[in-house]
């Protein structure tokens, strides 16, 4: 899908065809829509190719004619049970006369820089505002990550289910390619404090000094909830193991407790001569010595605290 945007009067309007300083965002594009783009500019193929690939880094880029970035951006995959957030590589191409995204995959962060007020002719400007609302999603998916927690906690000290164990291993493997993309992108925000053309002007100076705060604080978060959730699985690992052991106490206090009973029963169920077998209370005495020696065994038991 190709969608072309351009600023009028400071509000961001659709148009069918590239215009000077226009910003053309490239979303899930076939390769129909790519040649199109590359009959406009002269696209590098390793521009299209590092882009495919998920697992693609963040890095810059100086071309003759072009400038451009790979930033790693969160998702929230609403059709992916297993894993709800992950991050996926979106390209940005700066040229003198264009802005273009390019992703192959929806991008939640060019679904929010559509509502934001921007200006396509200020293109380092966007630029960086792509950085900062993609730092600021993943400090707002974080917070969500964070009252999940809470949330399988509890569930956890009421069930102790393998279902909420599973749902913490998702979210601390969500936390990885979250920590891994943040420092990628913080990286590159460093390199883009050392290039002059990001720093030329003081708007831009100043939104790139907020980009690597917020991005610094998502790190910082990132690793908090890292750490807490790699202790709450220890904690409840053996907080399963503990009851495990309590459950297999139990267990056998009541073996050994039904085991004196049944030793009566076998002994009087032998064919020799035992004592009372012509004893009309027969059945009542064996049944007396059996109950007296389970209640003698809850006792011994109880007072070594192992029933």
């Amino acid at each position: 899908m190709i969608e072309i945007f351009k600023s009028f009067k400071g509000g961001l309007k659709q148009i069918k065809k590239p215009v000077k300083d226009c910003w053309i965002n490239l979303i899930s594009p076939t390769e129909e829509e790519l040649l199109k783009i590359s009959n406009l500019i002269e696209m590098p193929q390793e521009i299209i190719s590092s882009l495919k690939d998920i697992d693609e880094m963040s890095d810059m880029e100086k071309y003759d004619n072009l400038f451009f970035i790979v930033i790693r951006t969160p998702q929230k995959n609403l059709d992916n049970a297993e894993l709800e957030y992950s991050t996926i590589p979106l390209g940005i191409i700066i040229l003198d006369n264009y802005l273009i995204t390019l992703c192959f995959n929806e991008n939640n962060v060019i679904t929010q820089l559509k509502t934001q007020k921007i200006y396509t002719e200020k293109k380092i400007q966007t630029t960086l505002k792509i950085l900062l609302i993609s730092a600021k999603t993943y400090l707002k998916y974080l917070n969500i990550i964070n009252k999940k927690i809470h949330i399988i906690q509890d569930n956890l000290k009421k069930s102790m289910k393998n279902e909420e164990i599973f749902d913490l291993l998702n979210i601390e493997k969500s936390l990885v390619y979250f920590s891994t993309s943040l420092k990628s992108n913080q990286f590159l925000i460093e390199r883009l404090t050392k290039t002059s053309m990001f720093t030329q002007f003081e708007p831009d100076k100043e939104l790139l000094e907020d980009t690597t705060e917020e991005n610094k604080q998502a790190i910082e978060m990132t690793n908090i909830y890292s750490n807490i959730l790699s202790g709450m699985m220890d904690a409840f690992a053996s907080v399963i193991s503990n009851n495990l052991n309590m459950v297999m106490k139990l267990l056998t206090s009541i073996t050994l407790i039904l085991m004196l009973p049944n030793l009566v029963a076998s002994i009087y169920g032998m064919n020799i001569a035992l004592p009372f077998q012509k004893s009309p209370h027969a059945f009542l005495i064996t049944m007396i010595i059996s109950v007296t020696l389970a209640i003698i065994g809850i006792i011994i038991l109880w007072k070594n605290k192992l029933f």
